[in-house]
């Protein structure tokens, strides 16, 4: 017996990984391969079935990048395998460490049924389970050679992510395919080593139980012989009976085991390629779910379901099976794992809207929690949004990634800026891909910080990210961890039985007040500018359609475009997926993105021209009469949501003064120098100038930008030590009412065109540049002669303010903060509000500059990180700010609306509005009929101040009832009206931005 604990811990690693692992499979027997390699896209399994095939074998190359190739492995069970338990092994070339990041493949027989997912961590196939011999084994294998991008070296440019420039390399050698005996009792022997050498690894060095588990797995590696280990491998096991069955304390920390593959549904791979990502991890968990009964497996985003009920009917047979068993459990709600910052209000409600639609009408099953673990951060809107869609619960364990602060709760009530609160659970194992081991349980008993009142974590377990799920390896931990002692106990238990535990744990949690801040990934409020605007002008469209469409449908008969705008919205929440809408993808993801996008485009434009030329209105018409506006917010005279004749424009000139320039309005005067710099913007109506004396406006500002980690997804606060201050310009001229300024740095140019709004009061700049930079990042500075100890950021449905100091570690990491269509800096009686058509990120920075304090305002361009995709946001970008001056929130707000939704030029008839609110504080965000096809009239809208509110809400058509509705449009309780000459009046009172929901049915 050897009594040096660490010599026992030396020896058993070694014969665990030399030794016992390798030896669960036995008695190699060489089969037949050929391939038949599919040149484009993927090809149907039937064609895959039935194509030529070539004969190859072990050793040879295969697989350019992003390929698809077939092979078909045949032979038969040898006759010595008889009552053993036969598996297939192939290995395409794997590298167990990029699990979900390089090849794999799906496993079908030769009459199409799927059998289960090849991938590192799971290179066999089950034959039989007991075998007579001579049985014919015949498979075929639909396998991506999807390029390794994320490698040991991570976050180098690669020209891999598109495949145009992937190259003719091949990638991936064979290197076995043999049947083989599956040794189930050196396969237990295994596990049982495993988990009691990393219970060992976790436990004080000077325990009993560290000792007595050490004790007997020296005993059990004198018992195994290393030449026979099937032969002796109980032996070997009954030697670790007594440690294993010693019962955990009563008071062990409770770990629920979900089975789970997170997968992104797009990130390091195109859309099409996480489609059969999918397929494969949902065929070999369907497996799982048949051969281990206590086996739980959780899978969110209505998304994937739909892709493979479309591309893998056969799968999808199966999973729908399982989840009727209760076993395979829907989780989230949502139509994809969403980023939760950068989508609007209404797009957050149509992720769990159009979720949820299809786990009813495909499962009869509804979700109670929201489920987004990895994305980048969450707005504080997001608790209202989830209790008012019907959730009960949260999870989330990204803001485990903060650099600086620890966030203090696991399982907490988060509140949000209506003081609405959800149940939320952090899993303190810190990670959405646990493999059970012995570390990722015992820090999830470390970590748990409500140890005093409960006791329960979740963990998701699984490889995830690029999918693979759940391994029998991590099944046979889960056992042995149910009750064993000196650990926590782990059980396999659905989501929401995990919930309802934990928050009986803790009656009274505590509380978490306002948004979420992820300390990294700030760059993503940034990156890929098209993807920013391709999904703001998306939201603004799909509310115009909708709002027209209704209007075309109630007062002229115009059929309502339910399949059109369901498209649209499955297009639009599809591409909000947190690693496709944040820019983090590669090359190929944002190109189709781009595409998408004007595709979306293309078709609401084309149901706001058709609903408005239902009702007589012509856009795009040579004389205009008329200015369409769909806003909650009256336009250059037109009350908000309808059409009338236009108002004479405000009376802005433009001119040239001394050495500078001067735009100038009943409203406002804004002086600029000859290089194109706003010197001075004096709001007339205080006689307040925004700028500091001496200071400059409109100042472009670069910044090296090369972060430690993260190209794509983060920028880190050292950035601001490098900075260019764009002085020069090329060209300043006057042109009609506008300034034109041109500038060129580095291999890049920007024109902007600064003019005044239609109405005189905002200061408008119109950005074109052509972007050629690598790894900088650009900054349009404003000066503002405002104390702000604080910058109040729009979110969904309301605003939130961050500090502009740095008192505490908190404050000082938010260095990059995110709003939705405007920002604004105020003091008492005085504000600048910052407004934008397509970006997200700003900076705001207090700082005194001779005896002024001043606050230094960004807005943040463009960046061009080289990972992911090496020419990010290269090429022309086109975006619009706009400035007002003497600004408060109400002011703020009806900026970001007319920046985002401009009324149009038309020629027709005036239109009465359809649905209007007699406070401007309250505000409609969307009109339109309700998802289940009744003709009801969905009206939702929100308390915009951040006060209290009454307001009459007037609908100008005949009316039956009134009742008020969750966020999935479901009636509630009647609200009462009263009958107008054309409709009918509802009295609502809100609380400070609350979200109300009205279901409207036709008389």
């Amino acid at each position: 017996m050897h009594n040096n604990q660490d010599l026992t811990l030396a020896r058993a690693v070694r014969v665990l990984e030399e030794r016992l692992r390798p030896a669960i499979h036995s008695r190699p027997h060489p089969l037949m391969l050929a391939a038949h390699r599919v040149g484009g896209e993927p090809i149907a399994v039937a064609d895959g079935l039935a194509a030529e095939y070539a004969p190859t074998q072990p050793g040879e190359p295969w697989g350019r990048a992003w390929d698809t190739t077939w092979f078909r492995v045949t032979g038969q069970v040898p006759a010595e395998f008889a009552g053993e338990r036969v598996e297939v092994l192939l290995d395409l070339g794997f590298d167990i460490n990029m699990t979900g990041f390089q090849a794999e493949g799906l496993v079908y027989r030769a009459d199409g049924s799927p059998v289960r997912s090849l991938h590192p961590r799971a290179q066999w196939i089950p034959v039989v389970r007991e075998a007579t011999g001579g049985e014919p084994i015949e498979f075929y294998v639909e396998a991506a050679s999807n390029p390794v991008l994320l490698d040991y070296v991570p976050f180098q440019p690669t020209e891999k992510g598109e495949w145009a420039t992937a190259g003719e390399e091949l990638l991936y050698r064979i290197r076995r395919a043999d049947a083989v005996v599956f040794e189930s009792e050196v396969f237990e022997l295994v596990h049982d080593v495993e988990v009691l050498l990393q219970l060992a690894q976790q436990l004080d060095v000077s325990s009993a139980r560290r000792a007595r588990i050490l004790f007997a797995l020296d005993r059990a590696l004198d018992a195994v012989d290393l030449q026979n280990i099937a032969g002796t491998a109980a032996a070997s096991r009954a030697e670790l009976v007594e440690v294993l069955s010693s019962p955990a304390a009563p008071s062990a920390h409770r770990i629920t085991a979900v089975g789970h593959a997170h997968i992104d549904s797009a990130w390091l791979w195109p859309l099409r390629e996480t489609v059969r990502k999918v397929a494969r991890t949902t065929s070999s968990m369907v497996t799982l779910l048949d051969e281990h009964d206590d086996f739980i497996y959780a899978m969110s985003s209505a998304q994937q379901y739909a892709w493979i009920k479309e591309h893998r009917p056969e799968v999808y047979a199966r999973v729908k099976q399982a989840v009727a068993d209760g076993r395979f459990v829907p989780v989230g709600g949502m139509w994809v794992e969403a980023d939760a910052v950068l989508p609007g209000g209404e797009a957050m409600i149509r992720q769990f809207l159009y979720g949820q639609r299809f786990f009813r009408d495909e499962f009869g099953v509804e979700c109670r929690g929201a489920w987004l673990p990895d994305s980048f951060g969450y707005s504080a809107a997001l608790p209202q949004l989830l209790v008012g869609a019907g959730f009960e619960w949260f999870l989330t364990q990204k803001i485990s990634w903060n650099e600086r602060n620890i966030f203090p709760h696991s399982s907490f009530h988060w509140e949000g800026i209506d003081g609405s609160r959800i149940f939320t659970h952090f899993p303190s194992m810190d990670t959405y891909n646990s493999q059970l081991s012995g570390d990722e349980v015992a820090r999830a008993d470390r970590n748990f910080k409500e140890k005093s009142v409960g006791s329960s974590s979740l963990a998701p377990t699984g490889w995830g990210d690029g999918g693979g799920g759940t391994t029998r390896e991590m099944i046979a931990r889960a056992k042995r961890l149910a009750d064993l002692e000196g650990s926590a106990k782990v059980a396999w238990e659905t989501p929401d039985a995990f919930f309802e535990r934990a928050r009986a744990e803790l009656p009274e949690p505590a509380v978490w007040k306002g948004e979420l801040y992820l300390e990294r990934h700030r760059a993503t409020y940034t990156t890929q500018h098209k993807m920013k605007q391709g999904n703001r002008r998306s939201e603004q469209l799909l509310f115009e359609a909708e709002l027209w469409a209704s209007v075309a449908a109630v007062r002229a008969g115009r059929p309502y475009p339910y399949e059109t705008l369901d498209r649209a919205w499955h297009e639009v929440l599809l591409l909000q997926f947190h690693d496709i809408l944040p820019g983090t993808s590669i090359a190929w993801v944002h190109r189709e993105a781009a595409v998408r996008y004007a595709l979306v485009a293309q078709s609401l434009n084309q149901v706001i021209t058709d609903s408005l030329a239902a009702l007589g209105v012509e856009l795009d018409a040579a004389e205009p009469n008329l200015l369409v506006n769909a806003a909650p917010i009256a336009q250059s005279g037109v009350t908000a949501g309808a059409v009338s004749l236009p108002v004479t424009p405000a009376g802005t000139t433009a001119s040239v003064a001394g050495d500078g320039f001067v735009l100038a309005s009943d409203a406002v005067r804004i002086e600029l120098d000859a290089a194109g710099h706003v010197l001075s913007a004096v709001d007339l109506a205080s006689g307040r100038d925004a700028i500091p004396a001496g200071e400059r406006g409109n100042l472009l500002q670069l910044h090296q930008d090369f972060p430690n980690l993260w190209d794509a997804w983060d920028v880190d606060n050292s950035y601001r030590q490098m900075r260019h201050d764009i002085d020069t310009a090329d060209e300043v001229r006057l042109d009609g009412d506008a300034i034109v300024v041109r500038r060129s740095f580095g291999a890049s140019s920007i024109e902007q065109r600064l003019s005044l709004s239609a109405d005189g009061r905002a200061l408008l700049i119109d950005n074109t540049v052509d972007w050629q930079e690598t790894e900088k990042f650009l900054k349009l500075a404003f000066p503002i002669d405002v104390f702000a100890d604080t910058a109040v950021a729009e979110t969904q449905f309301g605003f939130q303010s961050r500090a502009t100091h740095d008192n505490t570690s908190w404050e000082n990491a938010r260095f990059e903060t995110h709003a939705q269509r405007w920002f604004l800096v105020q003091e008492p009686g005085f504000g600048v509000a910052f407004a934008n058509d397509s970006t997200y990120g700003f900076d705001v920075v207090r700082s005194q500059r001779g005896g002024t304090v001043v606050s230094d305002v960004r807005f943040s361009m463009l960046r061009a990180p080289r990972f992911p995709d090496p020419r990010t946001d290269l090429g022309v970008q086109q975006m619009r700010f706009a400035l007002a001056f003497g600004a408060d929130p109400a002011r703020a707000t009806e900026l970001g609306w007319a920046v985002n939704v401009p009324a149009r030029p038309a020629r027709g008839a005036e239109l009465t509005p359809l649905v209007t609110s007699s406070d401007p504080r309250v505000l409609i965000s969307a009109v339109k009929l309700a998802d289940d096809r009744s003709g009801d009239l969905i009206v939702r809208i929100y308390e915009s101040s951040g006060g209290r509110a009454s307001t009459e809400l007037t609908v100008d058509l005949p009316v039956a009832s009134v009742r008020a509705a969750d966020l999935l449009e479901r009636p509630g309780d009647p609200v009462a009206h009263a009958a107008t000459a054309g409709g009918v009046s509802v009295g609502l009172t809100l609380r400070p931005f609350q979200v109300q929901t009205l279901r409207i049915a036709q008389a």
